[in-house]
This record gives C-alpha cells, structure tokens and sequence, in this order.
C-alpha cells in the first residue's frame, strides 16, 4: 500500500470498494488457538460475515484441507448457505489461482482479510497481496494465532510490509460511514445487537428507554 492510500478519507473503506477473505475458520484451527479466546474469534468473524452480507460486500471463504481440517465454523457457513468454500491444498491462499480470481472477478482493490492462524494464514496471503497492488486490511480480532506473541509477531510483519490492521467493527462503521445510509442501518443494528458485546447491549438498552419514552409521551 503506497503511503497516499494510507491517509486521508480515501484510505477507509467503503462497501462499494471492498471484498472479504475468511480464511480457515476450522476446528483443527481453533483447537491451538491461543492467542484469544476461542468464542471470542468465533463471535468475531461470524459477525464481520454478517457486515459483509448487510452491506453487499463479495465474500470468499476458503478452507484448508477439509477433510482432515474439518469444515468451515457452522456460523460463518450459515450466512453464505450456498456458497461452498474453496478447498486448497496450500498454506499461502494467496497462491490460490481459484482464491485469487474470484477476488479479481469483483473488480475491488481494497482487500479484508481475516483467518486462523495470523502468523501463516493471515500474514503470507496479506503480505503477497500487498506486493500485487492490493489495499489490504487484516481483521486482527477475528484472526488468531497459536500464542500471543505468534499473532503479535505477525501483525508487526504485515504492518511493515503495508497491511492495515483492523477490528471487526470498524470496518462496519466504514461501511456505514453516515447514519443517513438508512438502507443498511437496520443490519447494522441487528450484527451489533448479535455479536457486539456491550455495545450491543448498550444499544438495545437505549432502544429501551426510547421506547419507554415514547409510551409516556402518548
């Protein structure tokens, strides 16, 4: 990413400009995932899924050796039920010919990632994408890696190659970007309702009293 596309309004990221990887949400993955908690990764990526659809976004899902891997997490395959991930064999998704023209079919260069385990299948695809002339933004919160210092490491080497690192939910709040855009709000409070935590709840508890306000107001 050239330090232009690294400041200023057009660096953030817009429905229109973006498509997602999810990269080897699987159980053998998450079964040495120790860098976060495990249901936290889980809440993570199903819930940037779910941005994804709300807001249009092209989505990708790629597995690694299904077979012995097992399948993608049943949230994620949930929100694309037809879509099936793309099966490989190599580590680096990246070097994917069917990963990598799916995403070039979209015509989008502002690339979001995120995958288990941040040191491998995170980092080398982020990395090689970069040096193709792509944007690419790497969902640190809904990746993870075998310890704390493996998905610190990772982030670090991405960051100086010239990926962006990002949570979850800021990348839907670029997505939304005005609360005018009142045809996507309704997904975006129901993805923040389901998997944003306290801000979920904060936002359900002033639904509350607005409506409690309105009643007394009648």
């Amino acid at each position: 990413m050239s330090a232009q596309n690294k400041a200023g309004l057009d660096a953030l990221l817009t429905p229109e400009e973006s498509v997602v990887v999810l990269i080897d949400h699987q159980p053998f993955q998450f079964a040495n995932l120790n860098s976060h908690e495990p249901t936290m990764i889980v809440n993570n990526v199903v819930g940037l899924a779910k941005a994804a659809k709300a807001y249009g976004v092209p989505t990708v899902l790629t597995t690694v050796l299904e077979e012995r891997g097992g399948l993608l997490i049943q949230g994620v395959q949930d929100v694309f039920p037809e879509q099936k991930p793309i099966d490989r064999t190599l580590i680096n998704t990246w070097q994917d010919e069917r990963v990598v023209d799916a995403v070039k079919a979209t015509g989008r260069k502002k690339l979001i990632l995120a995958g288990l385990w941040t040191e491998i299948c995170l980092a080398m695809p982020a990395i090689q994408a970069v040096g193709e002339g792509f944007e690419v933004y790497a969902v640190t919160d809904a990746s993870g890696g075998v310890s704390a210092e493996a998905h610190d490491m990772a982030v670090r080497r991405m960051v100086q190659a010239g990926v962006v690192p990002i949570t979850w939910l800021a990348v839907m709040a670029e997505w939304q970007r005005d609360w005018a855009r009142e045809e996507t709000i309704q997904g975006a409070i129901e993805v923040q309702a389901q998997h944003g935590g306290a801000s979920g709840v904060a936002f359900a508890w002033e639904t509350q009293l607005l409506a409690g306000r309105d009643r007394s107001a009648a």
